[in-house]
């Protein structure tokens, strides 16, 4: 089995701190994060804090004298609102996300209708319509744009005044204060009967930009869900055996340390403990990704989550609600993913040196032609000009065009890339750990029924069919791909701990524990349990059914086109030593086992520390955190549904090929996000200097963008076929 989950010591100094999480809903990209722990920690009293963007929370180390409410203060003073986690999750785990998410989805959609229909009447006017059916046009566009932008605008316009009131900035200052800007010049030359008006840029601009914050709080919403999935397997509730011996059931957030509880067959365990009466198998395949059954027995550890597949047991309590170990698995993993928080996507990057230039080129080009005696609606109209011939479309377009139609070529070969900036990030990886159980091989036990004759497999059939063993639905996925006919098994019993009974023919058969070590399986690759089997009896004959958990069919090659990348791939599984051994040497890797979720991120920690950006490839709940911390992660389509969530990518079917595809099609698609970059920059350097002459019309500035834009998506087209087989 995995190596238990062990909680960390802490120091005496970390130990006299409170922790103390805090919902931050104004937290909008990088800057916010780097402002609230770098401010907070100056407060006298808080020793640090941790923010992460996914989840918009806050985790403050602090003097026990600091309360909640003094906490609030601290973050409402440097202009961000704040309230308590608990709060939220009473809501459920996702807080008010599902809020914030569909109020943004009401305004993309109100932009969207309105980009529409003021694009259809500014596309008369830039045919040539002039006169009395301009301004009617110019009019019209009016009335549809000015609520519009009204309506979706807010979450920037209120963004924008809560920074300004606390005398900060963010991203949303500049964009505000440029829509207001055109929609008040489009407004005046409207009213003046004028020849231009911007109303399509402003609902255009508004659109994008709404766009993109939608597809973030999906993003946000999915991975809560998988940290709210991960705790709800745990038991809801557990039967706590009195000092008289009476039962009684209690809710598993009113559970305690020291009860004695009762964990009757097929019940999920509501908290951690030690088993003091009964022996039985537990089904961890959740918590710790192993597919074959735990036996436990008095004085074993057991977790939350666990399903117990055979005898009641008797277990008291150690820890209970949020102290069991899944529970600190979910806390790993929302705070691992902190340091993906931190990073600045390329785009972001860019656009920190690219916005400041342009609104000073505007500004340069409104002064110039006023100094030159232009007067102001001239100098405007030119500054305006300026913006929209260097509006970033094509800039903005760079990165997502190239990522979309990378992550539509992944699909189309299994992989589903879940993040925007997973492909940046995996691009920059240079060291591969695997996990074993689930990642290297299939993650479940198959059943070798080769040696079975033809009524012994349908009898074999008749009985595992019957039950939701975790053999047992091996053995009858393995008959059933056989092409097997079950046979009509009578009197059908299944004896908890013991096996299935039942009567074929007159005949007494079963299917039991066998009495001796089992056989080894073939095609395991030297990853065979050896101890997995079951017993087939039909009448006095006894036969054994081996299992084993193979490799990846392409496990060989994946690794080795891995390899091909520069990576030196390892293995770090919680599995025991000689299973991960016997993988690691018919591999050819390097391997660490018997890894708790603790030692598993210490490991990924001590590469950061040497300048790695390690990738990580895991399925199981321990692999969480893990996959949550990595610079980037891949997990499989059978992973616990935690796991999916925490990780950037998810492979489907049983190749393993799809997570080296990934590695060397992200890498692909960086180089071509560095050409579309290089374009851009290339078009402004020509562009400009034509608009700050004067020379380009607001028309003339749309065609050129426009025309620019198709370039980059034209460019980012290339990718289209970028997921074919890699070389090994």
């Amino acid at each position: 089995m995995n190596a238990p989950v062990v909680l960390e010591a802490q120091s005496e100094a970390e130990a006299a701190l409170a922790t103390t999480r805090l919902t931050v809903p104004g937290m909008k990209c990088a800057g916010c994060i780097g402002r609230i722990e770098r401010d907070l920690a100056k407060v006298p009293g808080i020793a640090a804090a941790r923010a992460n963007l996914t989840a918009k929370r806050v985790a403050i180390r602090h003097d026990p004298a600091l309360d909640e409410g003094a906490l609030i203060a601290a973050l409402l003073a440097l202009g961000f609102e704040s309230r308590p986690v608990a709060d939220c999750d009473a809501l459920g785990p996702l807080g008010d996300e599902s809020k914030e998410r569909k109020s943004l989805n009401r305004a993309l959609g109100v932009a969207g209708f309105g980009m529409m229909n003021v694009m259809l009447l500014s596309v008369s006017v830039w045919s040539g319509a002039d006169g009395a059916t301009r301004e009617l046009f110019h009019w019209l566009s009016a009335l549809i744009a000015i609520p519009v932008i009204a309506y979706s605008g807010r979450p920037f316009f209120a963004s924008a005044w809560m920074a300004l009131r606390h005398r900060r900035t963010n991203m949303d200052v500049p964009i505000s204060i440029g829509v207001i800007l055109a929609t008040c010049l489009s407004l005046y030359e409207t009213i003046t009967g004028g020849e231009h008006a911007f109303f399509d840029s402003a609902v255009m601009l508004l659109f994008f930009l709404l766009a993109g914050r939608a597809l973030d709080a999906e993003m946000r919403t999915r991975t809560r869900a998988g940290i709210g999935a991960l705790l709800g397997r745990m038991g809801k509730s557990a039967s706590v055996i009195g000092p008289d011996g009476t039962t009684r059931r209690l809710a598993a957030k009113d559970l305690e340390p020291g009860m004695l509880v009762l964990v009757a067959a097929g019940e999920a365990l509501a908290a951690d403990g030690e088993v003091v009466e009964g022996t039985s198998a537990l089904d961890n395949a959740m918590l710790t990704g192993e597919s074959a059954p735990e036996p436990v027995g008095p004085g074993a550890l057991v977790h939350a989550g666990a399903i117990n597949l055979g005898a009641p047991i008797r277990v008291r309590l150690t820890h209970v609600a949020e102290d069991t170990a899944i529970a600190e698995i979910a806390r790993l993993m929302d705070e691992a993913g902190q340091s993906r928080s931190h990073y600045v996507r390329i785009a972001d990057r860019a656009s920190r040196l690219y916005a400041p230039v342009v609104h000073t080129l505007a500004l340069v080009a409104f002064a110039g032609w006023m100094i030159a005696g232009a007067g102001w609606h001239t100098s405007l109209t030119i500054a305006i000009a300026v913006l929209i011939i260097t509006c970033p479309c094509a800039m903005g377009l760079a990165v997502p065009a190239a990522q979309v139609v990378a992550s539509g070529a992944l699909l189309r070969r299994g992989l589903l890339v879940k993040d925007g900036s997973a492909l940046e990030r995996l691009a920059e990886c240079d060291i591969a750990l695997l996990d074993k159980t689930g990642t290297l091989t299939l993650g479940e036990p198959r059943a070798d029924v080769s040696a079975l004759d033809p009524e012994a497999r349908a009898v074999a059939l008749g009985l595992a069919q019957a039950s939701r063993h975790p053999l047992s639905r091996g053995l009858a996925a393995a008959a059933l791909r056989a092409g097997v006919v079950p046979a009509v098994i009578e009197d059908l019993r299944e004896e908890s701990g013991a096996g299935l009974t039942g009567r074929w023919q007159g005949l007494v058969v079963a299917l039991e524990k066998p009495a001796g070590p089992a056989p080894q399986g073939p095609h395991t690759e030297g990853a065979a349990e050896g101890s997995l089997a079951t017993t087939l009896r039909i009448g006095e004959t006894r036969q054994i059914i081996p299992f084993s958990d193979p490799l990846r069919p392409d496990a060989a090659a994946a690794l080795a086109a891995l390899r091909v990348e520069g990576f030196a791939p390892s293995i770090l599984s919680g599995d025991r030593a000689a299973p991960v051994a016997a993988l690691a040497a018919a591999l050819g890797l390097e391997a660490t086992a018997e890894a708790s979720p603790q030692a598993k991120l210490a490991a990924l920690e001590a590469l950061k520390a040497q300048g790695r950006r390690p990738l990580m490839v895991g399925d199981g709940l321990n692999d969480g955190p893990a996959l949550a911390a990595a610079h980037a992660s891949i997990a499989p389509g059978t992973a616990s549904d935690a796991s999916q969530q925490a990780a950037d990518a998810v492979f489907i079917g049983e190749g393993l090929m799809p997570a080296a595809l990934a590695v060397r099609v992200a890498r692909r698609t960086m180089r071509i996000v560095r050409e579309n970059f290089g374009f851009s920059i290339l078009y402004n350097f020509l562009a400009v200097p034509l608009a700050l002459a004067g020379l380009v019309t607001p028309l003339i500035a749309a065609i050129a963008m426009s025309v620019s834009s198709l370039v980059v998506v034209a460019n980012s087209l290339r990718l289209a076929r970028a997921a074919g087989e890699p070389a090994t």
